[in-house]
């Protein structure tokens, strides 16, 4: 796994991590456009952590911080490289990042329908918190 790069996105990547999103992740969202990544990226320029291997994009994680909560988004793997402890690594980089900007407890959404992905977030550590319901409400049409 030495040839693993691990790295902040930029703007240049962000089209790649579009499409990335789309044979690796697990459903949609409404940010999942070159608008919302743009702004991720230009507000918080660490937040979007890309796993590289040979020059490919081979996963990402958003590692959110607030000043108060740790979120993690698009955790995603390449369905070819899954298990070869690219997740791993970065979640690793994410709670790094988490602890180096004074952060206490990483938390994720993951659908519940995602069962490979929940696999994944229980192997790495994280439990469900079922008393906790997540409320929604859309600010753009």
């Amino acid at each position: 796994m030495t040839d693993l790069r691990i790295r902040p996105a930029t703007a240049a990547d962000l089209d790649t991590v579009l499409v990335f999103w789309k044979v690796a992740a697990e459903g949609t969202s409404i940010s999942d456009d070159r608008d919302g990544v743009e702004r991720l990226v230009t507000r918080d320029p660490e937040a979007l952590i890309l796993a590289e291997r040979g020059g490919e994009l081979v996963g990402t994680v958003i590692a959110g911080f607030d000043g108060w909560r740790c979120h993690l988004y698009r955790l995603a793997v390449h369905p070819d490289r899954r298990r070869q402890g690219v997740g791993s690594a970065l979640l690793a980089a994410a709670e790094e990042r988490f602890v180096r900007l004074g952060g206490r407890r990483g938390d994720a959404m993951v659908l519940v329908r995602n069962e490979t992905g929940q696999h994944a977030w229980r192997a790495a550590g994280y439990t469900p918190e079922e008393h906790w319901r997540r409320w929604v409400k859309h600010l753009t049409p």
